[in-house]
C-alpha cells in the first residue's frame, strides 16, 4: 500500500501529461492529423518502398523513385529484430504529434526526479520544457526524427547522473534503455549534440571523483556506462551499420572530385561547404529572443494585429480604379503573416523562446542551489549558445569544423540550442526547489537578485533599441517588390514587436517573482506559490506556441496520408507502361514527383553524392546526354499559363544497352570530364583504377544487339540480353557497390561503375538472362548484432530486477 501511495503523485503527473498533450493538439481526438511539410515530402520519397512492403511483407532496402535510385536506410527502413523500436511504439501510444509532446514531458520529469525535485515542481518543469517554442515548432513542420531524439535526451542525462550517484543497477538500466531509444530515434545530429552535454557532465563527475580520491566508484560508474552504451548501440546495429555504410556515398561523404562545377580548383574535400554548414547561424544579439520571443521579429511569416503599420499601408493600396483595400482585407492580410523577422538566419518559422519565467528561475538557481552540478547545466547552455552563433563566432566554429570529429557532417548549427533548451528548464526547477529549502529570512535576497538580473536585462535591451536598424537581409527584395513605404511600415512593426515583447517578458518576470514574494510574506501557502509560478511559466510559453502551431494546422487524415494529388501531366505519364524516369524541372528538390513516378530528383538530407554531382556538373549545364543515360523519358515543364506539360524525350537510352567503345580514365575527375561531350549509347566512361578487369578488353555489338527488361521490382530486376559478340552492357540504374549482385544465367558476375554513376557488366556472346538483386550484407550483420544485444539487455534487466528485489 505504501508503494502505491508513493507512486500516486507520479501517476497523476503521467495522467496530466496525457491530458496536456492531447488538449494542446486537441484535433487528434477528432481523427484529424497535423499537416507537416517535411512529412509530406517523406511520404513522397517512401511511396515505392511502402507499397512494396504492403505487397510483399518484406523490406526492399532500395528505392528507384528518387535520385535515380538509393538505399532506403534513411527513408524509414525497418530492420530485423528492432525490439527497441517496439518499446518506443509502446511509449508513444498517443496520436501524433501528441506522442512526441508526451515523451518530452515524461523524459524531463524523470530527469527532475533524479535531481531530487518533488513531483509538483517536476511536473511544471516538464511541461515548460515540452512547451519550449522550438520543440513545438519542429512538430509543426514535421521534423519528427529531431523531436523524437530530443524527447529522450533528458532520460539519458538522468541515467548518467544516477550511475555517477552510485545507483549502478537502476542508473545503468535507465541509461541502457534511454540511450537505445535515443539512437533508435535516428537523428544523429541531435544525438551528437547530446553527447557534448554528456561529456561535460561526465567531466564534472570525474573531476569530483578524482578530487575526493574515490577511484573505485568512479571506475565502476565508467564501466557501467560503457557496458550500457555498448548494448544500447548494439541494439540499433542494423540502422547504425547501414547508415555508416551509406554515409560515404551520400552528400555527407567526402568528394573524390578535385574541381568545382565552374572548373575552379577545390580547396577542401569536406562533404559540405562551410557556408552550407553555417547557413543557419544565430546572430549574437538575436540570442536575446530566448527571453523575449519577437525581439527580432519572430518569424518570416508573423501574424500582425489590426493596429499594425502594415494595415495602414495596405489600406492605401489601390486594387482597381478608385478602389482601395478595405480595412477588413488589410487586417486579414496582416494576420495571414508578414516578413517581420530581421535576424541573421535565412528562414525562421518561430523564435527559439525558452520563457521569461524559466530564465528568471534559472538565474535563481545560481543564487540558491548549492549543488555544483548546476554549473554543468549552465556550462552546457552557454556552450550551445556560442556554438549556435556559427559563422558569427568563427573562432570556435572553425575549430570545431576542422578538428572535432563528425561536427562538419551537420548543418543548421543554430539547432544546437536544443541543449540550452534542455539545460535552462533544469536550472529553473533546481532554482524553484532550492528556493523553498532556504530559511524564510534567506529567501528574499536571492529572489531580488534574480529578479534584478532578469529585469535589468530587459531594461538594458530597451536602452539598446535605438542602436538597431531593424533592417533584415531580405529587405532589398521587399523593397524591389513592394516599395519603400512597405519596408518602412514593416520596420515600424518590428520596433513595436521589440518593445511589446520586452514588456511582456518583464511582466512575466514580475508576476513570477511576485508569487514567490507573497510566499515569503506569508500571504500564500507554499503549494499555492508553486502552482502560481508553474502556471505563469507554462502560460508564458503556451500562448507564444499557439501563434505558430495551433488547431488550424490540422486537416483531414486522408489529406495527410495522400499529400499529393495526381495532375493531368501525371496521368499522361502513368499511362506509359515502360519503366522510365521523370525529370520535373520545377520540382527537382521536392518529393512530389517521387510519389507518382521514378524521379531523378527528390527531398533528402542524405542525397546520393554522385547524383547530386551529375546535377551540379552536367544537368545544370544543359547536358541532355545525362538525361538520356538516366533513361529520362519525360521532362515536366510549366507553360506560359502555369500548366504542367510532360515533354517526351525521344533520345532516352532505355533500361539497358550495349556500347561499342570504352573510354578508360584514371580518376573521378576523368569520369566527370568524360561526360562533358560523349555519346552514351555508344561510349561508356569507366575508371580503370577502380575497375582494372576492364583493361585491355575490346567490346563490340552487332546491329541487332539489345537488352530488354522483363521484370521490375525495386530490389530485383530481370533482363534478357542478345548479342552475337561479348559486349559491355550499361544499365540506367545507379551504381552502389554494397549490396547489389549481378547474375548472368544464375552465375554471379562483377558490377562496374560506368558513366560516373551507372552500373555496367561484361556479358558473354549469345542470349542470356541477367538479374540484379539487392541483398545487403550489412542488414544481415546488423540484425545478428541487434539480436545478441537485445538478449543481453533482457538478461541485464531481469538480473538487475532480481538483485534489487533481494535488497
Amino acid at each position: 500500500m505504501k508503494q502505491l501511495q508513493k507512486f500516486f503523485p507520479h501517476a497523476l503527473a503521467i495522467l496530466g501529461f496525457v491530458l496536456v498533450s492531447t488538449l494542446y493538439f486537441f484535433p487528434v481526438l477528432q481523427g484529424k492529423q497535423i499537416f507537416q511539410s517535411d512529412i509530406a515530402q517523406y511520404t513522397g520519397m517512401a511511396k515505392e518502398q511502402n507499397d512494396f512492403r504492403a505487397a510483399h511483407h518484406e523490406e526492399p532496402y532500395w528505392t528507384n523513385s528518387a535520385f535515380g535510385g538509393m538505399p532506403t536506410y534513411q527513408l524509414g527502413a525497418k530492420y530485423p529484430h528492432d525490439y527497441v523500436g517496439a518499446i518506443d511504439d509502446v511509449l508513444r501510444f498517443l496520436p501524433r504529434p501528441a506522442d512526441y509532446l508526451f515523451m518530452y514531458f515524461l523524459s524531463f520529469y524523470i530527469l527532475m526526479l533524479v535531481l531530487k525535485a518533488d513531483p509538483l515542481k517536476a511536473f511544471f518543469g516538464a511541461v515548460a520544457f515540452g512547451f519550449s517554442t522550438y520543440l513545438i515548432i519542429i512538430l509543426g513542420v514535421g521534423h519528427n526524427a529531431k523531436a523524437h531524439a530530443i524527447a529522450y535526451m533528458p532520460m539519458v542525462v538522468a541515467g548518467f547522473i544516477m550511475v555517477f550517484q552510485r545507483k549502478y543497477i537502476w542508473g545503468g538500466l535507465l541509461t541502457m534503455f534511454a540511450v537505445a531509444l535515443e539512437v533508435n530515434a535516428n537523428h544523429f545530429q541531435m544525438t551528437f549534440y547530446l553527447l557534448i552535454l554528456l561529456l561535460i557532465l561526465s567531466g564534472y563527475f570525474i573531476y569530483e571523483g578524482v578530487k575526493s580520491k574515490e577511484y573505485k566508484p568512479l571506475l565502476l560508474s565508467i564501466g557501467t556506462l560503457f557496458g550500457a552504451g555498448i548494448l544500447a548501440i548494439g541494439s540499433n546495429a542494423g540502422n547504425l551499420l547501414a547508415t555508416a555504410e551509406y554515409a560515404a556515398y551520400s552528400t555527407r561523404g567526402k568528394s573524390d572530385l578535385s574541381f568545382n562545377p565552374d572548373g575552379s580548383k577545390k580547396v577542401t574535400d569536406m562533404a559540405m561547404t562551410y557556408d552550407y554548414i553555417t547557413e543557419y547561424s544565430y546572430g549574437l544579439a538575436e540570442s536575446f529572443n530566448l527571453i523575449a520571443p519577437r525581439l527580432f521579429g519572430g518569424s518570416n511569416n508573423e501574424s500582425l494585429s489590426e493596429d499594425s503599420k502594415i494595415v495602414d499601408f495596405l489600406q492605401q493600396q489601390q486594387v482597381g480604379e478608385g478602389q482601395y483595400i478595405s480595412q477588413e482585407q488589410a487586417i486579414e492580410y496582416a494576420k495571414g503573416g508578414m516578413p517581420t523577422y530581421w535576424g541573421d538566419q535565412p528562414i525562421v518559422s518561430a523564435p527559439a523562446y525558452i520563457g521569461a519565467v524559466v530564465f528568471f528561475l534559472g538565474v535563481l538557481a545560481l543564487f540558491t542551489d548549492e549543488r555544483k552540478i548546476k554549473y554543468v547545466f549552465l556550462g552546457g547552455a552557454f556552450l550551445s549558445l556560442i556554438l549556435s552563433w556559427g559563422k558569427n563566432f568563427p573562432l570556435l566554429t572553425d575549430f570545431c569544423i576542422d578538428y572535432i570529429p563528425m561536427y562538419n557532417k551537420f548543418r543548421a548549427v543554430s539547432s544546437i540550442q536544443v541543449i540550452l533548451e534542455l539545460c535552462f528548464p533544469v536550472l529553473a526547477i533546481m532554482g524553484l526547489q532550492s528556493f523553498f529549502k532556504l530559511e524564510k529570512e534567506k529567501q528574499l535576497k536571492p529572489l531580488l537578485q534574480s529578479a534584478g538580473v532578469g529585469l535589468g536585462l530587459i531594461i538594458f535591451l530597451f536602452l539598446c533599441k535605438s542602436m538597431f536598424s531593424f533592417s533584415g537581409a531580405g529587405d532589398d527584395t521587399l523593397l524591389q517588390t513592394y516599395g519603400p513605404n512597405f519596408v518602412d511600415a514593416i520596420k515600424e512593426d518590428r520596433r513595436t514587436l521589440y518593445s511589446a515583447d520586452l514588456l511582456r517578458s518583464g511582466f512575466f518576470i514580475i508576476i513570477g517573482a511576485g508569487a514567490l514574494w507573497l510566499f515569503i510574506k506569508n500571504k500564500i501557502a507554499q503549494n499555492t506559490a508553486i502552482i502560481l509560478v508553474g502556471l505563469f511559466m507554462v502560460a508564458d510559453l503556451f500562448f507564444v506556441d499557439k501563434n505558430y502551431v495551433s488547431n488550424k494546422d490540422f486537416i483531414n487524415a486522408r489529406d495527410v496520408e495522400v499529400p499529393f494529388q495526381e495532375t493531368p501531366a501525371d496521368t499522361q505519364i502513368l499511362q506509359d507502361p515502360t519503366n522510365c524516369r521523370v525529370f520535373d524541372i520545377q520540382g527537382l528538390m521536392q518529393a512530389r514527383t517521387s510519389y507518382f513516378h521514378k524521379a531523378i530528383g527528390g527531398y533528402s538530407a542524405v542525397k546520393p553524392q554522385r547524383m547530386q554531382q551529375l546535377f551540379d556538373y552536367q544537368i545544370a549545364k544543359n547536358n541532355l546526354e545525362i538525361l538520356n543515360m538516366l533513361n529520362v523519358k519525360y521532362v515536366i515543364q510549366t507553360d506560359k499559363e502555369g500548366k504542367e506539360q510532360p515533354i517526351i524525350n525521344p533520345d532516352a537510352n532505355g533500361n539497358a544497352w550495349f556500347v561499342s567503345k570504352v573510354d578508360l580514365v584514371k580518376n573521378s575527375d576523368g569520369e566527370m570530364k568524360g561526360l562533358d561531350k560523349f555519346n552514351s549509347k555508344e561510349v561508356a566512361v569507366i575508371n580503370e583504377n577502380d575497375f582494372q578487369t576492364i583493361k585491355n578488353k575490346a567490346f563490340a555489338k552487332d546491329s541487332l544487339a539489345k537488352i530488354t527488361l522483363d521484370s521490375y521490382q525495386s530490389n530485383n530486376l530481370k533482363y534478357t540480353s542478345n548479342n552475337s559478340k561479348e559486349g559491355l552492357a550499361v544499365f540506367s540504374e545507379m551504381y552502389y557497390e554494397k549490396g547489389w549482385k549481378a547474375l548472368i544465367d544464375g552465375k554471379e558476375t562483377p558490377i562496374m561503375r560506368a558513366d560516373y554513376a551507372l552500373r555496367a557488366i561484361v556479358v558473354p556472346a549469345g542470349k542470356h538472362s541477367i538479374e540484379f538483386k539487392f541483398d545487403p550484407q550489412v542488414v544481415k550483420t546488423g540484425g545478428t548484432i541487434t539480436l545478441i544485444s537485445c538478449i543481453g539487455m533482457l538478461f541485464l534487466l531481469v538480473g538487475g530486477l532480481y538483485v534489487e528485489r533481494k535488497k
